[in-house]
C-alpha cells in the first residue's frame, strides 16, 4: 500500500496551477524561487508560508488588499477549524458585490496569500491571518471561546436563553452556535438586558477590551450567564466576546471598512507645455544648486561628526556657501552620495574622481545622475527631524534601510501616471492619500503630515512631478530606461551657457547655466554675487590678484574674458586688470623662516612700519630685505589681508605658482540596491515547468496504470488520495458515475467506499476511463 502524505492547504491548490500560473506566482514573489530553487510544490508552499516572505508581499499590496485580508481573517477566526470561508460571506462582511472585492482577492490570489480550495471555500495564508490579533476589532469565535467549558456549563447557558440543551456536550456546543450566529435572536436577547449590561456589551462589541471587571458585577454576570461574554473556565483574565456576538450587536447593515479604488484628488487643467516647462525650470535650478554644493564639497570637504553624518553646522556653511536652503543641501549630498560623486574618507566626505567628469558635464546629464540616485535611495534624503522632533544630521552612517520609502516613490509616481491626461492634482499634497492606499505598510512608517510631505516636496525639487502631474521626467523615471531618461533630460533642459555679458560696471552675467570651462573662469577671475536662472560675477582688486596668484598675467586673462563675450571688454575692467597687474609682485616672499624683499626700499620700510603686521615679527636686514618669523603662508595671507600683493617665490628665486589641493575620496564600489535580487525570467520559466512536472509518489503510480486518463484527471485523482477526498469515477465496466470516498492505493488498483451503499470496493486503474470532481 502507498503511504499517504497530508498536503497543507496551500500545496494543495499549488498542484492544481499548471506551469504558466506557477510562473506567474514565481515572479510576483520572487524571493521564494531563491538558490537553490524549492525541489517540489510543497517546499514552494513552505517559502510561500514564511513569515518574511509573507510580510514583504504584502508590502507591495494596496489598501484594498489589507482591508479584505483583515475581513477575511475576521471570518476565519469564525469558521470550524480546517475549513474555508464562503466568498459570498466575505462580500457581504466588505458591502462591495462589484469588481472592487474581486480585484483585491486576484491580487491577494496572485501572491500566494489567498486562495480558493476544491470546495471554491477561501483560504489565507497563516503568517497573513496572525498579522491582526483583533481583526476588525473583533475576538476568537463561540467555537475557542466555549471550547474548554464543561458540559454543565454548556447546559446552564443553553437553560437561560431558552434552547432546549441536547444531550452530548458537541450538541450542546453546536446549538449555542446555532443560537448565537443567528443576528435577530443575540440583538432581541441583548435589548432585553438592563441598561448597565447594555452598555457594558456596547463597549465589547466595537473592540475587544482588556479591562477586568468584577465576575460579581450584575451587569456582567448577566452577560455571562447568556454567553453574550465568556470568561475562561476559572474566571481568570478579561471577559471576552465572541465575534459573532459582536457582528451581531453591530448591526445587520454594518460593514468593515473597504475602500475598492484609491482615492482620486482634486483636478485641474494643464497643458503639457506647462508641465513640461515647469519641469524643465525645476531640475534646471536644482542642477545648478547641485553643482554649487558639490563645488564646495571640492574646496573644503565637509567634515564628519563624532557621531556620524553631517551636522547642522557644516550644513549651514554649505548652504551660505551654495547660496541654497538646507533642504537642497540635503538632497545634494544624500543623492551625490549614492551616486558616487561623494564619499566618506575619514572623518571628511570629499568629492571623487565621478565628481570630475560630473561637473564637465552638461546640466541634463547631471539632473539625469542624480535621478537615479535618488530613484534607488532606500530612506529619505531631505528629512531633517526624527519622530520626537529631534535634528537629524545627513549622511548618517548605519541606518537601516527603509524599502517602503522606495515603494512610496514608485507609488507616487504610478498615482501620478494614472491621472487622465490633461489634468493635474489641484494640491500636490493630495497625492499623499493616493500613496498611502498603494502602499499602506509604508504609510505606517511614515511621520510626515501631511502623509509623504517629504517626498512630495523632493519630486517637485527634481520636477518629477509638475503643475500637479507626472512630468516627462518622472515618466522617464518611472520606465526604468536609462537612455530614455537621459533624452528626455537633454530634450527639457537647455544646454550649458558658454557665453556672459560683462559690463562697464565690473559684473558678468550669465544667463542659464554656465558651462564648466566658463564656471571655473569667472570663478577664477572674479567673485560669485547671485545664482539662479542668472548668475552674477563682480571683478574686485582682490579677485582678479587671485587669478594673478594661481600664474595668470593681464594679458591671459584679458585674452580668456574676450573669448567669452561679444565685443572688446569695457574699459573699467581693462583699468582693474592692468592696475592689479602692476601692482602684483611688487613684493616677494622668499622661505627662510620667511624672508621678504621688494626693489624699492621705501615699501620695505612701510610694511616693517606697518602696525597690523607687527605681529609677523619683522626684522630689517638690508634696505630691501626683511625676515619674518612668521611661516611663508601666513606671512602671505597677512600681507594681503593689508592690500599688498606679494608673490611667492622657491628657493631659487622663480615665482612660485599657487594651486590649492583639491581633495579627493577613493572611489567606492556601486551600491548595491536593497530589496529582493533579481531573478532572471529565463530561470523562472525554467523553475515553473520543472515544479509542474514534479509528482507526488501516488500521481506517479497512477499515471504509470492509467493508461486512458488525462493528466489533469490523474492529478484529481492523486489528490483526492492524498488528502482523503471524495472523486468522482467512470468505469468501463460501471453504467453510471460512482462518487467514491476513503481512498487507499494498492497497485494496480484503488480500494474505495461508494456513496450510498457504503460498500468497499476495488477498481482497476487502468479501467477509468474518467475522473470528476463531485458536485
Amino acid at each position: 500500500m502507498i503511504p499517504i502524505a497530508a498536503e497543507s492547504p496551500l500545496a494543495a491548490w499549488l498542484h492544481r496551477l499548471d506551469a504558466g500560473r506557477l510562473r506567474d506566482l514565481l515572479a510576483a514573489r520572487p524571493d521564494v524561487a531563491r538558490h537553490p530553487g524549492p525541489h517540489n510544490l510543497g517546499e514552494l508552499a513552505g517559502r510561500l508560508s514564511e513569515q518574511k516572505s509573507v510580510a514583504r508581499a504584502m508590502a507591495r499590496l494596496p489598501l484594498r488588499c489589507f482591508q479584505a485580508a483583515e475581513a477575511l481573517a475576521a471570518l476565519t477566526a469564525l469558521a470550524p477549524p480546517d475549513e474555508g470561508v464562503p466568498r459570498d460571506r466575505l462580500t457581504t462582511l466588505l458591502g462591495d458585490p462589484g469588481p472592487g472585492v474581486e480585484a483585491a482577492l486576484t491580487e491577494l490570489t496572485q501572491y500566494a496569500l489567498t486562495w480558493p480550495d476544491e470546495d471554491g471555500l477561501l483560504r489565507m495564508a497563516d503568517p497573513l491571518r496572525e498579522t491582526w490579533p483583533t481583526p476588525l476589532g473583533l475576538g476568537r469565535g463561540l467555537r475557542h471561546l466555549m471550547g474548554e467549558k464543561s458540559t454543565e456549563d454548556l447546559h446552564a447557558v443553553l437553560s437561560v436563553v431558552g434552547v432546549t440543551p441536547p444531550a452530548a456536550r458537541h450538541q450542546r456546543l453546536t446549538a449555542l452556535l446555532d443560537h448565537h450566529s443567528d443576528p435577530d435572536r443575540v440583538a432581541a436577547l441583548a435589548a432585553a438586558a438592563p441598561r448597565e449590561t447594555r452598555e457594558l456589551l456596547a463597549k465589547h462589541s466595537r473592540a475587544v477590551s482588556e479591562e477586568r471587571e468584577s465576575g460579581s458585577a450584575p451587569a456582567l454576570r448577566w452577560a455571562l450567564d447568556r454567553g453574550l461574554l465568556v470568561r475562561a473556565r476559572y474566571g481568570y483574565g478579561p471577559a471576552r466576546m465572541p465575534a459573532e456576538v459582536a457582528l451581531a450587536l453591530r448591526g445587520k447593515d454594518w460593514r468593515a471598512p473597504f475602500a475598492p479604488t484609491p482615492p482620486v484628488p482634486a483636478l485641474t487643467p494643464v497643458s503639457e507645455e506647462a508641465v513640461a516647462g515647469e519641469a524643465a525650470a525645476a531640475a534646471y535650478a536644482f542642477a545648478g544648486q547641485a553643482a554649487s554644493v558639490l563645488a564646495a564639497c571640492a574646496a573644503e570637504p565637509p567634515a564628519r561628526l563624532k557621531t556620524g553624518g553631517v551636522g547642522t553646522r557644516e550644513l549651514a556653511r554649505l548652504s551660505a556657501t551654495a547660496q541654497c536652503g538646507e533642504t537642497e543641501v540635503r538632497l545634494v549630498l544624500e543623492t551625490a552620495v549614492a551616486a558616487g560623486l561623494l564619499a566618506r574618507d575619514g572623518d571628511r566626505f570629499p568629492v571623487t574622481d565621478a565628481y570630475d567628469q560630473w561637473v564637465e558635464r552638461d546640466p541634463a546629464f547631471r539632473v539625469a545622475a542624480l535621478l537615479r540616485a535618488w530613484w534607488s535611495i532606500a530612506g529619505s534624503p531631505t528629512r531633517s527631524r526624527d519622530a520626537e522632533g529631534r535634528v537629524l544630521p545627513a549622511l548618517v552612517d548605519g541606518v537601516p534601510p527603509r524599502n517602503d520609502r522606495l515603494a512610496a516613490r514608485r507609488a507616487l509616481l504610478g498615482a501620478a501616471a494614472r491621472l487622465p491626461a490633461g489634468r493635474g492634482a489641484r494640491d500636490v499634497l493630495a497625492f499623499g492619500a493616493a500613496v498611502a492606499w498603494h502602499r499602506p505598510m509604508a504609510r505606517r512608517l511614515d511621520d510626515d503630515s501631511p502623509p509623504f510631505a517629504t517626498l512630495l516636496r523632493e519630486a517637485t525639487m527634481f520636477g518629477v512631478l509638475a503643475r500637479g502631474t507626472l512630468s516627462p521626467l518622472g515618466a522617464a523615471l518611472r520606465s526604468g530606461d536609462e537612455e530614455r531618461l537621459a533624452e528626455t533630460a537633454r530634450r527639457l533642459l537647455p544646454a550649458a551657457t558658454e557665453r556672459a555679458r560683462i559690463g562697464g560696471d565690473l559684473t558678468a552675467v550669465v544667463t542659464g547655466a554656465p558651462s564648466a570651462r566658463l564656471e571655473r573662469l569667472l570663478d577664477a577671475v572674479a567673485d560669485r554675487e547671485a545664482r539662479g536662472t542668472a548668475s552674477v560675477w563682480r571683478f574686485t582688486p582682490a579677485s582678479v590678484r587671485r587669478a594673478l596668484d594661481v600664474g595668470g598675467t593681464a594679458e591671459s586673462i584679458e585674452t580668456d574674458l574676450t573669448a567669452v563675450t561679444d565685443g572688446p571688454l569695457p574699459q573699467p575692467l581693462v583699468y582693474l586688470i592692468t592696475d592689479a597687474a602692476r601692482r602684483h609682485g611688487r613684493l616677494q616672499v622668499v622661505a627662510a623662516a620667511c624672508v621678504i624683499h621688494a626693489d624699492e626700499p621705501a615699501l620695505i620700510t612701510e610694511i616693517l612700519y606697518h602696525r597690523r603686521l607687527a605681529g609677523l615679527g619683522l626684522r630689517l636686514l638690508a634696505p630691501t630685505v626683511l625676515v619674518s618669523r612668521t611661516p611663508v603662508n601666513d606671512t602671505l595671507s597677512a600681507l594681503r589681508d593689508q592690500g599688498y600683493a606679494p608673490v611667492s617665490e622657491t628657493a631659487d628665486g622663480t615665482v612660485r605658482v599657487e594651486r590649492p589641493e583639491r581633495a579627493r575620496a577613493k572611489p567606492v564600489p556601486a551600491q548595491r540596491r536593497y530589496g529582493v535580487p533579481r531573478v532572471d525570467p529565463g530561470d523562472l520559466d525554467l523553475l515553473a515547468v520543472r515544479l509542474a512536472a514534479v509528482r507526488t509518489e501516488t500521481e506517479r503510480v497512477i499515471s504509470d496504470l492509467a493508461t486512458d486518463l488525462p493528466r489533469s484527471e490523474i492529478r484529481l485523482l492523486a489528490h483526492a488520495i492524498d488528502n482523503d477526498r471524495p472523486v468522482t469515477i467512470e468505469c468501463e465496466d460501471e453504467s453510471e458515475l460512482l462518487t467514491i470516498h476513503d481512498i487507499s492505493l494498492e497497485a494496480p488498483g484503488i480500494y474505495a467506499r461508494c456513496e450510498g451503499d457504503n460498500a468497499r470496493r476495488r477498481f482497476l486503474i487502468s479501467r477509468l476511463v474518467g475522473v470528476l470532481t463531485p458536485r
